[in-house]
């Protein structure tokens, strides 16, 4: 029998959140677009172009063997005894999708899922990479991410892992609590770009010879703009497919985890908006598109659990961090992140993780209709131990696997690609050839 926050899924239920999944792409294609939008011209259809390959990629490699370390939550899984209890440490499934009955199951529902959320945690280290960062490595980097800190860290907050088993059998509330991913997609994502871009370093021009940052605006706040949309849409289906599946909640609560969601980003973008008017005189839209993310972000993680006026203050918060911490991570890290994929994704996850222990009222059992108990102090240590696990393995292995990765297929571009722009340099043609180049069209006569 599935255990609490095992959903026992109705046709109707399977219905609505294979919608909600469906609507996971429309995130991919936010992100796709700030990401490229944050980036240089003469490096956008390189931008374009490295989204779509890392998200083959991560796919491909996420049906080879991702999933099956995954899992679903009551399915065979590896466990060691500790203590006297059981403590599972990896999904016991078969490669290929083999075994798995694709027929709406919440197994075969999970599945699908991850193959749309494994794409957007694939895409947010692009942002930190802009300007420098090869096509090649950049693919393999997102099959490392897809097939080894991806679905082993959703293995333990999602699949029924040892995070998730923290409640059961250590009494620490219900166990670590993520559910529409603020740490096994946003942190894992953002971890990993904060990694990317310490092995590339900086761009060309980022810092003067006294170790001051230079500002290199994006090219089209256009498009980052309607990519933050577009990420609103998408995540609208992220938290509902991830609080139905994983959190077990009934489905007339993913009315409030779309209320919880919109109002978490407007609220993180309005504050970074007034941020940046405050210290520049006038607001920044790449900050802004930031805070916006990082308020999606916050929200994901208690977006079943927390009050609609919680979420106000998860966005503002973020709204706050996010905006800060992108100049700080510049200035003192000297971490050259085009995107601010670490400020919105790493920073903004963390904080989503433990503003479910401040603000989420979680039932320790079965969810009742229109009823929530008062959460268990014990939250706030499962929150923290999901963090560490976050910060003292995750980081290390997506570093390390990185690094490797550097010393065999160089990830960053030379300098004369740089200058010349990745469009050129890897692609061969440029997203806007009649800016970087004219014919003698007009010179000829008729």
């Amino acid at each position: 029998m599935p255990g609490p926050g095992v959903p026992i899924f109705s046709l109707a239920s399977s219905v609505l959140c294979l919608c909600f999944i469906c609507m996971v792409p429309l995130a991919w294609a936010g992100l796709a677009l700030m990401n490229t939008g944050l980036g240089r011209l003469r490096s956008a259809a390189h931008a374009m172009m490295s989204s779509l390959c890392v998200l083959s990629v991560a796919a491909l490699v996420y049906f080879f063997w991702g999933q099956s370390w995954q899992g679903f939550s009551g399915e065979s899984q590896r466990a060691i005894i500790m203590g006297g209890k059981s403590w599972s440490w990896l999904a016991n499934g078969s490669l290929f999708f083999r075994h798995l009955p694709l027929s709406g199951s919440p197994a075969s529902l999970a599945a699908l899922l991850g193959i749309a959320t494994v794409g957007v945690v694939a895409l947010i280290p692009l942002g930190s990479g802009a300007d420098r960062w090869r096509l090649l490595a950049a693919c393999i980097s997102a099959g490392l991410l897809a097939g080894f800190a991806f679905p082993i860290f959703a293995h333990w907050a999602w699949g029924g892992g040892w995070l998730a088993q923290l409640g059961a059998n250590y009494g620490l509330g219900r166990g670590f609590i993520d559910a529409g991913g603020s740490g096994a997609i946003a942190v894992v994502g953002g971890l990993a770009a904060l990694s990317v871009a310490w092995i590339l370093g900086p761009r060309q021009g980022k810092y003067t010879l006294d170790g001051m940052p230079a500002a290199i605006p994006g090219h089209n706040a256009i498009f980052v703009l309607f990519g933050c949309i577009l990420a609103l849409l998408g995540w609208w289906g992220l938290n509902s497919a991830g609080a139905l599946l994983y959190a077990g909640v009934p489905p007339g609560r993913v009315v409030l985890v779309i209320v919880n969601t919109t109002l978490a980003a407007a609220a993180a973008g309005i504050t970074a908006a007034i941020i940046t008017s405050v210290r520049f005189g006038r607001p920044d839209a790449s900050l802004t598109a930031n805070g916006w993310t990082g308020g999606l972000v916050a929200s994901s993680a208690g977006c079943a659990f927390v009050a609609p006026l919680a979420s106000v203050a998860i966005g503002v918060v973020a709204g706050i961090l996010v905006a800060l911490s992108v100049e700080w991570i510049e200035m003192h890290l000297s971490v050259d992140d085009p995107g601010g994929s670490v400020s919105s994704f790493a920073v903004g996850g963390i904080w989503g993780l433990l503003s479910v222990a401040i603000f989420a009222r979680v039932p320790t059992g079965a969810f009742e209709p229109g009823e929530m108990a008062a959460g268990h102090s014990g939250q706030w240590l499962a929150q923290f131990i999901g963090i560490a696990t976050l910060l003292g393995f995750v980081f290390p292995l997506v570093y390390g696997s990185n690094w490797l990765l550097n010393r065999f297929v160089p990830q960053r571009v030379p300098a004369e690609g740089e200058r010349q722009g990745l469009d050129l340099y890897e692609l061969g043609a440029g997203a806007y050839p009649e800016t970087v180049t004219h014919g003698d069209e007009f010179a000829r006569g008729s």
